[in-house]
């Protein structure tokens, strides 16, 4: 894994994004020679119109989900988000080409380009797919302890769709349980430092059960000073699975930790963002808003409202009140008791299912995220009713309000739409992820992806 911006990204992806950037900048040539059918030297005049090629369709790659270590369509749904990767990279070239004629290239060779580049994706994918699943590509991981800690690694072991790691053995530790499976069990019979060699590990991950019984500390200096890479399980569970295991979370790691930082320049570039985005997406989405509502009012007879006002917990525990296109009946909540949104709510309606399921209903935030209220990215806006109710059973609830609330969120891209206090907790995890590591570069990621999950639907109510 490599960190950029705080953020951890697959170094194998990392390679995929590289090799896919020369397939996207060279196809401009390939259209160029196909255009003409004949074989030409590289014009130089072809450079910027190439470069442009290359970052557009990289961008709606990354829209569409393909570079996200947690990958679980089949091969049919692979192929579904290369070609509408390639049909919106044709959109956005025509609208980059007129508007900046200087840099254009004639519609013959785009097309020829945007074919190429299909097969060419089409082809580096099949070869990466069938090469990321050997064995050796795989970072080979040590597990210091086999209690409950140890189980819970080899689950995301068994779990790893991207095949990045594969967790050879769980050391057992004086005097705590064995949890793991057998067959994941090392018994050691000569040091740690040797058995590391040995087997040639990688990294070795410290994950007693309970620290106070004590560590072999000497053994684990001597690994680390002879060049193994060793962490503990939080900053395992935060580079691997891209989120903070809070039934683990202890607040030493939290205060020594790196992460977690304000100031000034971040969150003006943060709040600079936020502004941009919101104006850019308002400028597209503006038709839509206007359609919607009419809609929302054509349903209800023209009798119903068309936004809906809730108050939410914003940023260091103010509230404030959330702008909404109206998705559910005006009766949902007569009795005044909050009732958390649930798979096939019959309150919501028919218009509503729809919007909700795009995410239209949630244009209006737009304002509240140019009022301030708001980021662009950010964990969900919570009731405070749902709030204090969390914050008393889940340990480190409230930590995710040291932020602004969001529109979207590393959270809602990551975990389906919550419904109960279980999941309220797994998407504290990633939420704590976001506030810890939180940047412009971050922002943007999520916001890519985000597109993924609109035009799938994904996590809808």
């Amino acid at each position: 894994m490599i960190r950029i911006f705080r953020h951890y990204i697959s170094g194998i992806f990392l390679g995929l994004v590289l090799l896919e950037f020369g397939v996207f900048f060279a196809a401009i040539h390939f259209g160029s020679m196909a255009r003409f059918q004949e074989l030409i030297p590289f014009d130089s005049a072809l450079i910027t119109p190439s470069l442009i090629f290359a970052v557009i369709l990289l961008t709606t790659n990354t829209g569409m989900g393909l570079y996200q270590r947690t990958q679980t369509w089949g091969d049919a749904g692979l192929l579904l988000r290369i070609i509408g990767s390639v049909v919106l990279g044709g959109l956005a070239m025509s609208l980059i080409f007129y508007f900046i004629p200087l840099v254009s290239v004639s519609r013959g060779i785009v097309g020829y380009a945007l074919l190429s580049s299909f097969i060419g994706v089409t082809f580096l994918r099949i070869i990466f797919y069938s090469v990321v699943d050997r064995r050796v590509l795989k970072r080979r991981v040590l597990v210091f302890g086999a209690g409950k800690n140890a189980q819970k690694i080899t689950e995301l072991d068994t779990e790893n769709v991207t095949g990045t790691i594969r967790v050879i053995g769980c050391a057992p530790l004086e005097g705590q349980p064995i949890e793991v499976p057998e067959d994941r069990v090392i018994n050691l019979n000569m040091p740690l430092n040797e058995y590391a060699t040995q087997e040639d590990v990688d990294e070795i991950v410290v994950a007693p059960d309970d620290r106070r019984k004590g560590l072999p500390v000497d053994e684990i200096l001597d690994c680390k000073m002879n060049g193994f890479e060793v962490v503990d399980m939080l900053t395992f569970f935060e580079r691997e699975a891209g989120f903070i295991r809070v039934d683990c979370l202890y607040p030493s790691w939290l205060v020594f930790s790196d992460g977690f930082r304000a100031g000034f320049l971040r969150m003006f570039s943060k709040r600079l963002f936020d502004i941009f985005a919101s104006l850019v997406l308002l400028a597209v989405a503006w038709p839509i808003m206007i359609l919607t509502a009419l809609i929302i009012k054509l349903e209800s007879g023209f009798k119903g409202p068309v936004f809906y006002e809730q108050v939410r917990v914003g940023i260091s525990w103010r509230l404030f009140r959330v702008i909404k296109f109206r998705s559910m009946r005006t009766d949902a909540e007569l009795k005044g008791r909050p009732i958390m949104a649930t798979r096939n709510d019959n309150r919501v309606t028919r218009v509503g299912r729809f919007i909700r399921k795009v995410r239209i209903d949630e244009l209006p935030q737009l304002f509240n995220v140019l009022r301030g209220d708001m980021s662009f990215v950010g964990p969900r806006p919570e009731r405070p009713e749902f709030m204090e109710k969390f914050a008393e059973t889940i340990p480190y609830y409230s930590e995710r309000h040291r932020v602004k609330p969001g529109i979207t969120g590393w959270a809602q891209l990551c975990y389906p739409y919550g419904e109960n206090e279980i999941d309220a907790l797994k998407k504290l995890q990633y939420d704590l992820y976001y506030v810890k590591n939180y940047s412009v570069f971050f922002d943007l990621m999520i916001m890519l992806q985000t597109i993924e999950v609109v035009l799938w639907g994904k996590g809808a109510r």
